[in-house]
């Protein structure tokens, strides 16, 4: 166990461990109280957890996203969790961020007060405000995967910050934990590169679709391909396609 974390919570909104993890339909489940990072002890236990095992914290001191970026995780405010997954194929792993991000957002549509986008390669947004991110750490023995933690922020409450919306007024961590986690376990079950299905559901959500975007290459983006690529047109109507970065509009009020 990580000693970054607090002693382990007794309750998580008036749930225990064992309830949570019947509730959910997962062998384990660890909550503390205050942890860094739920990607942090998830790491430490990946190679003996068993698939599906899931890190719940009620506050993180040093959440993180994408390129080292803090998450601001205040205690009760969401839901900081990580997912530990076992697969047994490199070839999805490309495509999991887009996929959880996808799932994620189908799932948690009823409880968001408007439909929620998605952008690549793993923000969920509302209206233009940000609801969740998913981060995605994976270790490896040789080629093979050993066990991939699945990390996800989500706002439940409005932050107080510029830019960050949360869920509908009222709505529980549990009402959300009960649609999100079965769908983070769809998604990283979920074998081979995007389908034609899930490539049409991506599109019909994603924020950046026919929009400016100066970074990773300025141009419009033109969606996402099957291996989870960002396509970009360019002024000379070049489609160049992009495995990493960051996407950042040209109008910085594109995604609403």
């Amino acid at each position: 166990m990580s000693s970054s974390a607090d002693a382990s919570a007794a309750r998580y909104d008036g749930l225990g461990a064992a309830e949570l993890a019947a509730l959910l339909d997962v062998p384990r489940v660890e909550l503390f109280a205050s942890a860094t990072s739920t990607l942090d002890i998830a790491n430490a236990i990946g190679a003996t957890a068993p698939a599906g095992t899931l890190v719940l914290a009620d506050e993180q001191t040093a959440g993180r996203g994408r390129l080292g970026r803090a998450w601001t995780s205040e205690r009760g405010a969401g839901i900081w969790l990580t997912l530990i997954e076992h697969p047994d194929e490199p070839l999805a792993l490309e495509v999991l961020s887009l996929r959880c991000g996808l799932y994620a957002a189908e799932a948690l549509d009823a409880l968001a007060g408007a439909p929620i986008g998605v952008k690549w390669p793993n923000d969920l947004y509302v209206r233009g405000r940000k609801l969740a991110g998913v981060l995605i750490e994976t270790r490896w023995r040789g080629t093979s995967p050993e066990w991939v933690s699945i990390g996800f922020g989500l706002n439940v409450a409005q932050p107080p910050l510029d830019g960050a919306t949360g869920l509908t007024r009222g709505t529980t961590r549990r009402d959300a934990l009960v649609r999100l986690v079965p769908a983070l376990r769809r998604a990283a079950l979920a074998t081979g590169l995007l389908t034609d299905d899930e490539l049409t559901r991506w599109s019909a959500r994603d924020v950046a679709r026919g929009r400016l975007i100066d970074t990773p290459s300025a141009g419009t983006v033109a969606g996402i391909s099957a291996r989870g690529e960002l396509l970009v047109r360019g002024p000379d109507d070049v489609e160049t396609a992009h495995r990493s970065g960051t996407l950042t509009f040209a109008d910085p009020l594109a995604c609403s």
